[in-house]
């Protein structure tokens, strides 16, 4: 019998038991050294880390089994895991927001330096050329280009008031340089630039050189305005997207990835890649701007090849001081008729009584000026539309050309964006590994959920989220409509139509007054005029004294990009010959 007992106990040693269950099996195999050694190193007090497996029933994310975590490091972690996950997010995207905040002051300080340019190049030659007469009336020029400033820091009136204002004080400065012999009170001036600015275009006292610098001038300024505000959308909607905080869904989805194998006693085990890929997709895709993205994307290039080409921004700042030499020749050259009207119109002026020297002749001192401008050609001004070779415009190819570039690679950023992030070992296995045993979120295996996409109908069967959690929030909703808005401000702006000063409201066509610019302007075709209107002439306050009163718009209330100037109409056929000429340049 001893025997026999002998060989029943050695038969029950050879021969397994039941298998433990989960818990047992990682009481067995696994412990807390490992992980205490990890949060150790991360600054966590051992005196909170277990010293070996504890039950698992206070978790509230992690698995309810056998864990090496408390309450306090779950929390902890959480907190942790969010962190990283949130900082791997803004490290994939700070090229981007740098992207877009240096394309902004490039083109910006361009821009800027180009106007600048152009004040400082009109008033060394009309200085040469005029002397002492430019002198005495170089507030009106330095005020045009301030205003052109001021338009494009969004500060200003609109450009259709600084025009029509530059032109009605150089027609009352010049007017009585043609007739020193009489004095013109506030009436009769205001008179004049009523008369300048009828409906009829009886008096055009410039020719068409208002209009063309109108035209020219306005729609590469609204070009420029619309690509920078652009520009600063987008660095701000991008910046402020990658700082909205993460809902309490995906903080916990974050935590199962990337925390609970620390809790599990597995911190060497990385999340299985597609585990990773499913919590990423869920959670970005609530803060993606796609499908808006690609559309402003293409917004950005199309105004910026604008800007380089039919807009050329360099090309209208350069050619302001040729269009008012073409306005000084006009009013010389047309001086008895237009000086025959006006006195037809607003009566005979008052003689001077009592002068104690001779005046100047009316072409005395003013046909000098004439005569300098007319030599402005020869100063190194050309007097056509050719497209000027400056650092300017070598600047300007250079950055569309660099803009063109680097637009494929933000293009797919957002759809990139989960990939990035799991691409980074913290997060996921190697994809190298994907086959070996990883971290599935229960423990270690293989991951079996499919990786769903990001669309909305997809994310409808995540794992690893609710629905809740990756739906669009209201913040990113709010996000993605900025990002849509300036796409069409640009998309308005390359017809050379500024959207925020449209009167929408008093016409269906758009602005009551403005010009739009077709597409295919390369092609050749002409600007699209819409239905005249009576303009309103500015009234003056006569309270300025004699000669100097104050022009007060009538709509002052109100600014319009695209308005009449003074006695500025030209008939569509113009418009097309006037393109045609500044596209081609002389031949």
């Amino acid at each position: 019998m001893s025997a026999l007992r002998s060989l029943l106990l050695l038969l029950l040693s050879l021969c397994p038991g039941p298998g433990p269950g989960p818990g047992s099996e990682a009481k067995v195999t696994r412990s807390c050294v490992e992980t205490r050694q990890v949060l150790g190193a991360r600054g966590y007090s051992l005196s909170l880390l277990p010293p070996a497996l504890i039950s698992g029933e206070h978790l509230r994310i992690c698995p309810q089994e056998y864990t090496c975590c408390s309450s306090e490091i779950e929390q902890r972690l959480t907190w942790e895991t969010e962190t990283t996950f949130r900082g791997l997010v803004e490290e994939s995207s700070s090229f981007l927001v740098h992207t877009l905040a240096s394309w902004h002051r490039k083109f910006d300080d361009l821009f800027r330096e180009i106007l600048l340019s152009s004040e400082r190049s009109l008033a060394l030659l009309f200085h040469h050329s005029f002397g002492r007469l430019y002198s005495q009336h170089a507030p009106v020029f330095s005020g045009l280009f301030s205003r052109l400033r001021d338009y494009y820091e969004r500060s200003g009136e609109g450009l259709d008031d600084a025009l029509v204002d530059f032109w009605a004080q150089l027609l009352e400065r010049l007017f009585p340089l043609l007739h020193p012999q009489y004095t013109f009170s506030p009436d009769y001036l205001f008179c004049l630039t009523r008369l300048a600015s009828s409906a009829d275009d009886s008096l055009k006292p410039f020719g068409d050189a208002p209009h063309r610098l109108h035209l020219q001038i306005t729609r590469a300024l609204v070009a420029a305005r619309a690509f920078i505000q652009g520009l600063e959308t987008g660095r701000d909607v991008v910046s402020e997207t990658l700082k909205v905080p993460m809902s309490e869904g995906c903080r916990r989805a974050v935590m199962r990835l990337t925390g609970c194998p620390l809790c599990r006693g597995i911190p060497s085990l990385p999340p299985c890649r597609g585990f990773c890929l499913n919590v990423a997709n869920g959670c970005l895709r609530s803060h993606g701007l796609d499908p808006d993205w690609g559309a402003y994307l293409d917004g950005l290039l199309f105004l910026a090849e604008k800007l380089q080409g039919p807009f050329s921004f360099e090309l209208a700042a350069q050619s302001v001081g040729v269009r008012i030499s073409e306005a000084l020749m006009y009013l010389q050259e047309n001086s008895v008729a237009v000086s025959a009207q006006v006195f037809q119109q607003c009566g005979n002026p008052q003689r001077v009584q009592g002068r104690t020297r001779r005046a100047p002749a009316p072409r005395e001192e003013v046909g000098r000026l004439w005569t300098s401008t007319g030599a402005v050609g020869a100063a190194g001004v050309p007097g056509t539309e050719e497209r000027p070779t400056t650092p300017g415009s070598t600047s300007l190819n250079r950055l569309v050309w660099e803009l063109r570039e680097r637009l494929g690679r933000v293009r797919g950023f957002w759809a990139g964006l989960p990939l990035a992030v799991c691409g980074d070992p913290r997060m996921a296995a190697d994809i190298s590994k994907e086959a070996a045993p990883c971290w599935t979120g229960a423990g270690r295996g293989r991951y079996l959920s499919p990786v769903v996409g990001v669309s909305p109908s997809e994310q409808l069967d995540n794992p690893e989220l609710d629905k809740e959690d990756s739906s669009t929030d209201l913040q990113t909703r709010r996000r993605r409509l900025q990002l849509r808005a300036a796409t069409t401000r640009m998309r308005v702006a390359a017809l050379g139509r500024d959207l925020e000063l449209d009167d929408w409201d008093e016409d269906a066509s758009g602005s009551g007054e403005g010009q739009h610019y077709a597409d295919d302007w390369m092609a050749g075709a002409a600007a699209v005029a819409p239905p005249a209107r009576l303009p309103r002439p500015p009234r003056r306050d006569v309270s300025g004294g004699k000669g100097g009163g104050v022009l007060v718009r009538h709509n002052q209330g109100r600014s319009r990009t695209g308005g009449t100037s003074v006695g500025f109409r030209t008939q569509p056929i113009l418009i097309l010959f006037l393109s045609a000429l500044a596209l081609l340049g002389p031949r």
